[in-house]
C-alpha cells in the first residue's frame, strides 16, 4: 500500500502542482492547522441562539476528532510522513511533529461539517463539505499525508460528525429543556 500511496503522491507533484495551486492548496491547507477555520467558525455560530445547536455540534465533533484523530489513532498508528520515506517527494509546507495515519486536518473537516450538515442553510452546509474537501486534496497537494491517511481522516470525521449529531441532540435536550 506504501507504493501506490507514494506513487500517487508523485503524481501529484509531478503532474497537477503549479504555481497557482501551491498558492492555493498551500493557504486552503493553513484553515485546518490546528482546527483553526473550524473552531472560529464553532465560536461564531455559539454567540447567536439561531446558530447554536450547530455550534454545539461542531465542538462536540472536534473534540471527538482531536480525542479519537490525534491523541488517540496517531499514538497507536504511528505512521511515518511520507515526505520522509517516499524518494523525491518534497514537501511545501512546514514538515509535521506528530504521525501521519489518520489525517487530523481531514478529520477535523469532515467531523465539523457533518455534524452541522442540515442545521445550517444547504448552501452553507454544503460550502462547509466542499472546503471539508479541498482541506483533504491539499494534504496529498502539499505533500504532508499520505492518501489512506487522508481517507482514514476522511472515514473518522464523517463517523465522529454523525455521532456528534446524536451526541449533540442529547446535549442541547439537557442545556436547553424544552
Amino acid at each position: 500500500m506504501e507504493t501506490v500511496d507514494g506513487q500517487i503522491l508523485l503524481f501529484i507533484q509531478e503532474h497537477i502542482r503549479n504555481a497557482v495551486g501551491d498558492v492555493f492548496f498551500g493557504g486552503i491547507t493553513h484553515l485546518g492547522d490546528a482546527g483553526i477555520f473550524w473552531i472560529v467558525l464553532t465560536l461564531v455560530l455559539l454567540c447567536f441562539k439561531q446558530t447554536r445547536r450547530a455550534g454545539i455540534f461542531s465542538a462536540s465533533a472536534l473534540l471527538g476528532s482531536l480525542i479519537i484523530n490525534n491523541m488517540l489513532l496517531k499514538n497507536l498508528i504511528g505512521r511515518v510522513r511520507p515526505y520522509e520515506v517516499v524518494t523525491g517527494l518534497q514537501c511545501i509546507v512546514a514538515p509535521a511533529v506528530d504521525a501521519s495515519f489518520p489525517s487530523g486536518h481531514t478529520g477535523a473537516s469532515f467531523a465539523s461539517a457533518v455534524s452541522m450538515y442540515g442545521e445550517l442553510p444547504k448552501k452553507y452546509a454544503v460550502f462547509l463539505i466542499i472546503l471539508a474537501a479541498l482541506i483533504a486534496f491539499s494534504r496529498l497537494y502539499v505533500g504532508i499525508h499520505y492518501p489512506t491517511d487522508v481517507l482514514g481522516g476522511l472515514v473518522t470525521g464523517v463517523a465522529i460528525g454523525l455521532l456528534a449529531r446524536k451526541l449533540g441532540n442529547k446535549i442541547v435536550g439537557f442545556i436547553f429543556p424544552q
